[in-house]
């Protein structure tokens, strides 16, 4: 399925807003891939958003999904009075530290009703039952990993996405403790152990970019950051200005989810970053309410700014300029290095 793209470029799924019809249309329209992002949706609304996007094309297109983990056993009320005072701050309440599965069993269900040609899962592995479902409607099913250890354990899935640490937002490790890999060395481990297409993210912001993981043995190159700022994105106004801005590095951080994820960094990250267990999607559940408060005030300094490592790169243009650009970068980066070979 990558393989044959007329441009191996796809658009990363960014929970949370970012993802949008309008986004993953415009983008396999002119010849890329994109997908949809499932995580905290609800059913319904995931419908609407397929749906939605069925409607401005006719090309085929994805939808990630978040493998639900297991229920953390850490005291996390503790966690929930400190971030109280933002919360106050801001006018709301700090939300509850509950566990749910995301809805991912009614999330199969429906992609399989659906019949979506394309399914990649994160933070985990679907089971085979699911694998079987998908691929009996003819889903492409897609595993992210992010270690040589998470990609020997993806049996039965068609192609892996491999994930480096530059990469923005979630890190779409198995487990909390994964080693963090660096993502052209992970790629060509992986390649030298497993007979799959493999699609590389992290960190990858231009066309040269896109040359060196395909010469390392990818199919595509997954970018999220760099479509950040274009029109279609559902980035939030106070992230785009920051993101324009280019002024904050990143860091890794489990302060507004439990889980780790890279961001711009800013207050909230310094003062509650340091205290927060390792509870993801309870303290996803917690800071909700103040995300979404800090966003509608503007405030970057109680969001998360999620961004890769090289987000002061990303483009302001539509989608279908930011890829153009990159297959104009990535033809110019092949004919430089074919000119230094005839050398």
């Amino acid at each position: 399925m990558f393989a044959d793209l007329e441009v191996p470029v796809i658009i990363a799924p960014m929970a949370g807003g970012p993802s949008t019809p309008a986004l993953v249309a415009g983008a396999v329209e002119v010849g890329a891939f994109a997908f949809l992002a499932a995580g905290y949706l609800s059913p319904e609304t995931l419908r609407e958003q397929i749906e939605a996007t069925r409607a401005l094309t006719p090309k085929p297109f994805g939808v990630n999904v978040f493998v639900p983990g297991a229920e953390s056993a850490a005291d996390l009320g503790l966690y929930r009075d400190l971030v109280s005072r933002e919360a106050n701050r801001l006018g709301v309440e700090p939300g509850e530290p509950t566990w749910d599965d995301d809805h991912y069993p009614a999330k199969i269900d429906l992609l399989v009703e659906l019949a979506v040609p394309c399914v990649s899962f994160t933070f985990g592995l679907p089971i085979a039952d699911d694998i079987a479902r998908l691929r009996a409607v003819g889903a492409t099913v897609v595993a992210t990993v992010t270690t040589p250890a998470e990609a020997r354990a993806a049996v039965g899935v068609d192609a892996l996405c491999v994930q480096g640490s530059a990469a923005g937002a979630h890190r779409g490790s198995f487990t909390a403790d994964a080693p963090a890999y660096d993502l052209l060395p992970l790629l060509r481990l992986i390649a030298a152990e497993m007979d799959l297409p493999l699609i590389a993210t992290g960190g990858l912001m231009r066309g040269a970019d896109i040359a060196a993981v395909l010469a390392s043995g990818a199919v595509a190159a997954q970018l999220g950051t760099a479509f950040l700022r274009c029109p279609e994105a559902g980035t939030q106004p106070a992230h785009r200005e920051a993101l324009a801005a280019g002024e904050r590095e990143t860091v890794v951080t489990r302060a507004f989810s439990g889980r780790s994820a890279r961001g711009m960094a800013n207050r909230f990250i310094a003062e509650y970053g340091p205290h927060v267990p390792a509870a993801y999607p309870e303290i996803h559940h917690v800071t909700r309410p103040i995300r979404a408060a800090a966003a509608k005030a503007r405030d970057p300094e109680a969001m998360a700014l999620w961004a890769g490592q090289g987000y002061p790169l990303a483009r302001e243009a539509p989608v279908a300029e930011v890829i153009g650009t990159l297959v104009r970068e990535l033809t110019d980066a092949a004919t430089r290095l074919a000119q230094r070979h005839a050398k």
